[in-house]
């Protein structure tokens, strides 16, 4: 009876874990939602005081493993919440570690397409670890703006 207990208290204990653990990443859908906010916010903001905001590792625009990233049209970083190392850098040549051109695809489906979703491998800023990304981007002009979110793994 008390192995059968201690099993059940593991399993629930699992749940919660779990549970709490999901509460930390950011969804798509939030991600989305924070690139629609960075868009009106350099709309109302111009681009200087935009650019320091979504630099801020403690803003308006970094929540958990979400936060903004801003590049033009050729790849060129020019805003990130996370990793201030790359900014002002040209990731058109950047690969996932399946070999994906990620900056590029992103680039190519700004300019046609203006907005959509894109998946690939990058390092999570709470776990460090690569993970599986969804991301959404948007062009504004001729820079594009994108979040994006971890899914759970299975």
């Amino acid at each position: 009876m008390m192995r059968k207990i201690i099993v059940i208290a593991a399993i629930l204990c699992l749940f919660i874990a779990t549970a709490v653990f999901a509460q930390q990443r950011g969804t798509p859908d939030e991600a989305k939602m924070l690139v629609g906010k960075a868009i009106v916010y350099i709309k109302t903001n111009g681009q200087e005081k935009a650019f320091a905001e979504f630099n801020n590792p403690k803003g308006k625009f970094v929540d958990r493993d979400l936060y903004i990233t801003v590049y033009d049209l050729k790849g060129n970083c020019l805003a990130r919440g996370a990793n201030p190392e790359l900014l002002g850098k040209s990731l058109i040549g950047a690969k996932d570690p399946d070999g994906k051109f990620f900056i590029k695809e992103r680039m190519e489906l700004a300019k046609t397409k203006g907005s959509g979703w894109q998946d690939y491998k990058f390092t999570n800023p709470l776990t460090k670890k690569v993970e599986s990304k969804t991301f959404y981007f948007e062009r504004y002009k001729d820079i594009v703006f994108g979040s994006g979110a971890y899914p759970l793994p299975k």
